[in-house]
C-alpha cells in the first residue's frame, strides 16, 4: 500500500490490509473514505470491519460505495462532504484508487476549480487513467434536466429541485416542512435551504410537485408556494386518500375535492416545465394517489423502488396494494434501461452515505426485491416483510398536514395550532412488537 498524495487533504491508494490503519493513524491520517462496495472479491475486509479498524485507531470512517457506471452526483457531494468534515488528511481507498480520484476530480469540476477537460491529464501524472470521469462529465453535461437532491436524514426523504438548463425554470418534488414530534415544533431550515439553491442558481420556481400525501414527513409545499408563487400539483387519485382519512381523522369540514392543490393530474397528462415535457405516469401500491413524474430522461419513482441494495417500498399502509406495487413497478422498469430513476427514500444500508440515483438497467440487475421475482413471489416477500415493520412513527401527525396539500390546521381562538391525533386507530403497538 503506497498512498499518492492528492492534496494537503486527500491521499489514495488501493485496498489497505486492516492492519494497516495503526499505520495510516500514526502517519498522521485523520479519516478513512473506503469506496469499495462489499463483496467484491475473495478476502475483501468489508465496511463492517474497517469501521472497526478506523474508530479504533482513532480515525473517523465514511463508507461511500461506488462502481465506474454507477457514480451519481450524490456520491461525489458525499466524498466531498467526508474530505471537508475531517479533522486533517484524509486517506480513500477503493480497489485500485481510481473511484476514489475519480469521486475528487468530479467534485473539483462541478465546482468549478477545475476543467473537465485537464482531468484525463492530471490523472495520467498520477498514474491513474480518469477517461471514465471525463466520460461521466460529458453525459452529465448533456443531461436533461439537471437534478439536485437535498437529503432530509430525520426521515431519509430526498427533497429534489428539477431544472430545465435551457430556461432555468425548474420545479421543486416532494419538499420537507421541519417537524419535532417531542416537542411539536416546526420549522422551514430544509425549504429555506432549497429556496437558497434556488436564489443562488437563479432558477424560476414554476411547479411545487407531489408524488402522494408523505406519512413520514410534513410537506412545505404551501410554504413554499407562499415564498415562489408556483402552482402546486399531486395525483388525481388523491381524492380517495383524502375521504379515507377525513373519517379516520373526523374532519367533517374537509373538502375532499384535492382543492388544496392548484392542479390534479391523471394518468398520462403531461404539462411543461420550461421547455421540457413533464408526463405523469400513475403508480400506487404504497399509497392509492402515487404518481411518477417523467422528466426527459429521468424519472421521479417516490416510494416504489428504493436504491437497489435497499428494495421496494412499503405497501401497507390504508389503501396499499403489494400487488398494485409489483404493477407500477414493472410499469417503471419498462423505460429505457438508461432512464434515471430518483427515489423518495434513502435508509442508509450498512451505514453507507446518502444515494438517491440509479436506473432502469440497474434496478433489474441488482434489486433483490426486482431481480428474478414475479409477482406471486413479490406480494409474498412484501407482505412478509411488511409484517415486521412498525408503523411509521409521524403517520398520525403528517397525514392530516398532507391531505390538506401541505397546509398546517387552522389557529383556534387561543392562535395555536393543534393536531389531531385518533387514539387507537391501528395495530402494531409497541408492546406487541416486545411481546412477540
Amino acid at each position: 500500500m503506497h498512498p499518492t498524495k492528492i492534496s494537503e487533504t486527500l491521499s489514495i491508494a488501493g485496498q489497505p490490509a486492516l492492519t494497516d490503519f495503526e499505520k495510516l493513524a500514526a502517519q498522521g491520517f485523520k479519516a478513512i473514505i473506503n469506496n469499495r462496495p462489499d463483496g467484491e472479491e475473495a478476502g475483501q475486509p468489508g465496511s463492517a470491519a474497517e469501521r472497526k479498524a478506523a474508530e479504533d485507531a482513532g480515525m473517523a470512517y465514511s463508507f461511500i460505495p461506488v462502481t465506474g457506471p454507477t457514480i451519481t452526483e450524490a456520491d461525489v457531494a458525499a466524498f466531498g462532504a467526508a474530505v471537508a468534515r475531517a479533522s486533517g488528511p484524509v486517506f480513500a481507498h477503493c480497489k485500485s484508487g481510481t473511484r476514489a480520484l475519480t469521486l475528487h476530480v468530479l467534485g473539483e469540476v462541478l465546482a468549478g476549480r477545475l476543467s473537465a477537460d485537464a482531468i484525463v491529464g492530471f490523472g495520467q501524472t498520477l498514474g491513474f487513467d480518469l477517461a471514465g470521469a471525463r466520460a461521466w462529465l460529458d453525459r452529465h453535461a448533456v443531461g436533461a434536466p439537471q437534478v439536485t437532491g437535498f437529503y432530509e436524514p430525520r426521515s431519509g426523504s430526498i427533497q429534489y429541485v428539477v431544472t430545465d438548463p435551457a430556461t432555468k425554470i425548474c420545479a421543486i418534488i416532494d419538499p420537507v416542512l421541519d417537524y419535532d414530534e417531542k416537542s411539536c415544533a416546526t420549522a422551514t431550515t430544509q425549504a429555506d435551504t432549497i429556496l437558497a439553491f434556488v436564489r443562488e442558481k437563479g432558477l424560476r420556481v414554476d411547479w411545487i410537485l407531489d408524488t402522494h400525501p408523505h406519512a413520514d414527513h410534513f410537506s412545505a409545499a404551501q410554504y413554499l408556494k407562499s415564498k415562489t408563487g408556483a402552482r402546486t400539483a399531486i395525483g388525481a387519485q388523491v381524492v380517495a386518500v383524502q375521504k379515507l382519512w377525513k373519517d379516520l381523522y373526523n374532519l367533517p369540514d374537509l373538502a375532499t375535492d384535492g382543492s388544496q392543490w392548484d392542479r390534479l393530474l391523471a394518468h398520462g397528462e403531461r404539462f411543461r416545465l420550461g421547455s421540457l415535457e413533464v408526463s405523469v405516469l400513475f403508480s400506487p401500491g404504497h399509497t392509492l394517489a402515487s404518481i411518477t413524474y417523467v422528466i426527459g430522461d429521468a424519472a421521479f419513482v417516490h416510494d416504489t423502488l428504493f436504491m437497489p441494495d435497499s428494495g421496494t417500498a412499503r405497501a401497507d399502509f390504508p389503501g396499499g396494494s403489494a400487488r398494485a406495487l409489483w404493477a407500477s413497478i414493472q410499469a417503471i422498469l419498462a423505460m429505457p434501461d438508461e432512464t434515471r430513476l430518483f427515489t423518495g427514500h434513502d435508509y442508509q444500508p450498512h451505514g453507507r452515505a446518502p444515494r438517491w440515483e440509479s436506473t432502469v438497467g440497474q434496478q433489474k440487475l441488482t434489486n433483490p426485491h426486482v431481480a428474478g421475482e414475479d409477482e406471486a413471489s413479490f406480494v409474498a416477500l412484501r407482505q412478509a416483510r411488511d409484517k415486521t415493520l412498525p408503523m411509521p412513527k409521524l403517520i398520525l401527525h403528517a397525514l392530516q398536514v398532507n391531505i390538506r396539500g401541505g397546509r398546517l390546521p387552522e389557529p383556534e381562538a387561543n392562535g395555536r395550532r393543534y393536531l389531531k391525533i385518533p387514539l387507537d386507530a391501528f395495530t402494531g403497538a409497541a408492546w406487541d412488537e416486545t411481546a412477540s
